[in-house]
Order: structure tokens, then C-alpha cells, then sequence
């Protein structure tokens, strides 16, 4: 028989094993959440924890992976859309579903291995971030965003590893106080909260090579980057030049051990 993961023999003899251990939690199933939970069960994981309390509608079918007109019809849940994607590509996988907003079921998030994010506000980013920092879980949050300009329209965004004991969103000026103020206003011109297919596949596919760079390092010189920038116009990923200047910065916002698991931390709302 076949062994369907040959291909991906230079990850290593463990990888298998480190693919059914580890616990995947995706925040946010529209956009990057449903290329990243696609991709995850093409590699091979089989533990997941999908978050969304919205249903799918028609203006979700351009950009949500595995969506179905009928989907939208039926007003079907988006975490139903996405288990039934993963249980198609991989029938052993475990799928939790949490159908309300994460805040209101956070406690089974602290069993989780890692977090992804796809959120569309600041707010709702920098909340799980705090909440992964106080569990030491590593948190990896997509954003795009679609401006107006002289020469049209232009597309970035960005793929942030937020790892216990490294610089995080504010550190790194992804989250600021005077935007978090102002981010009704954030989204230009181009619609409200505009989003593409392709560059959400662009950055949840380097937000899962991220994670795999984590989990498996098959290469020396390959560790994760904590901040990657995307240019949509010129369709190109790089690590972001912040960090060259960051260096050995220690992160002021979350000091080393400072109120870690502490059971009785609730998020607001």
C-alpha cells in the first residue's frame, strides 16, 4: 500500500506522530481559516478546534474554501462547512466545534497546541493574543487589508508568530493603541472589510510553513520568522525588516513569567 505521506519523508520520522498529537486551533473559518484548515488536513493533523459563530453566506462563496452555494442558501454554520471539508480530505480526523464566540468557551482553548488567528478586527486580535500569552500557547494571526490610492487599490498583510517569551503584536506596531480607537474606520475604500482569495491562500500557506518550521525543524537555517509582510501588488512575502532592529529586544507588554496560567483569567468581552 501506498504510504500517503512518502512525499513528505524529509519532515522527518516523528512527523507523523508530532501530527497526531498536536491539538489545532483555528479562530475565524471565512478567509485564511478555511486554507489553513485544508491545508493542515492534507499534511496529515488530526485534532482541531474551529471557532466561528457566523453561518455562510453568498458573499463568503469567493473566498471561503470548501463553501457551497447550497451552503449559503441553507444558511449552513461555518464550522460545519469547514469539518465536513476536513473529514472529506482526512475521515480519522477529531473536529471540535465551538459556535459562539471564542470568548464565551475559552477554557477549551487552553488545550490547544497552537492558535491561529483570522480575524477581521484589532480588538479581537489583541484579545487572543493575551490569552495565548497567559497559556504559552504560540499564536500565529493573519491580517490583509485592501487600500485606495493615487494609483488604485493596493494589497498587504502580514503573517505574526507570537511566541511566549518574544516580542508580540505591539512590539512589533501591529497592534497600536490609537489604531485599536480607530479601526472602524481602518478598511479604505474598497468596501467594507474586503478580502480575496488569493492572498488569503498566500498568507495561510506561509502561516502554515510557519508552524511546520516550528513543530519540525528539517533544516538548520529555516527557523520561523516572527513577523513575514506580504505586497499584494507585487505578490511577494519577506521577512519584515523590523526585526532586524529589534534584535534582543525584550518584550515590555508581557514580562517573562508574569501572571501566567492563572485559572481564574477571564478575557473581556
Amino acid at each position: 500500500m501506498i504510504n500517503t505521506n512518502s512525499r513528505q519523508n524529509f519532515l522527518g520520522p516523528k512527523s507523523a506522530a508530532e501530527f497526531g498529537g498536536q491539538q489545532i486551533g483555528i479562530i475565524g473559518l471565512c478567509g485564511g481559516g478555511s486554507h489553513i484548515a485544508q491545508q493542515l488536513a492534507h499534511i496529515g493533523f488530526k485534532h482541531f478546534l474551529f471557532c466561528d459563530f457566523d453561518h455562510v453566506e453568498d458573499t463568503n462563496l469567493s473566498r471561503m474554501i470548501g463553501s457551497r452555494p447550497q451552503d449559503a442558501e441553507q444558511e449552513e454554520k461555518k464550522t460545519v462547512v469547514i469539518r465536513r471539508m476536513v473529514i472529506d480530505i482526512n475521515p480519522s480526523a477529531s473536529v471540535q466545534l465551538m459556535e459562539s464566540k471564542w470568548q464565551d468557551q475559552a477554557e477549551q482553548l487552553r488545550s490547544c497546541s497552537v492558535i491561529f488567528g483570522c480575524v477581521d478586527s484589532l480588538s479581537a486580535r489583541d484579545e487572543l493574543e493575551r490569552f495565548c500569552r497567559r497559556f504559552l500557547i504560540p499564536y500565529i494571526d493573519l491580517g490583509m487589508d485592501v487600500h485606495s490610492g493615487n494609483q488604485g487599490f493596493s494589497i498587504s498583510g502580514q503573517v505574526v508568530m507570537s511566541l511566549p517569551d518574544h516580542v508580540c503584536m505591539r512590539c512589533l506596531g501591529i497592534l497600536r493603541d490609537e489604531e485599536l480607537a480607530k479601526e472602524h474606520a481602518r478598511y479604505g475604500a474598497a468596501g467594507g472589510r474586503p478580502q480575496v482569495v488569493w492572498p488569503n491562500g498566500l498568507l495561510a500557506s506561509a502561516a502554515v510553513g510557519q508552524y511546520m518550521s516550528l513543530i519540525l525543524p528539517w533544516s538548520q537555517d529555516q527557523a520561523p520568522s516572527l513577523l513575514l509582510e506580504y505586497d499584494g501588488n507585487r505578490q511577494c512575502i519577506r521577512e519584515s525588516s523590523k526585526l532586524s532592529y529589534l534584535g534582543e529586544f525584550e518584550c515590555r507588554h508581557f514580562p517573562k513569567g508574569q501572571g501566567l496560567g492563572d485559572p481564574f483569567y477571564v478575557t473581556t468581552a
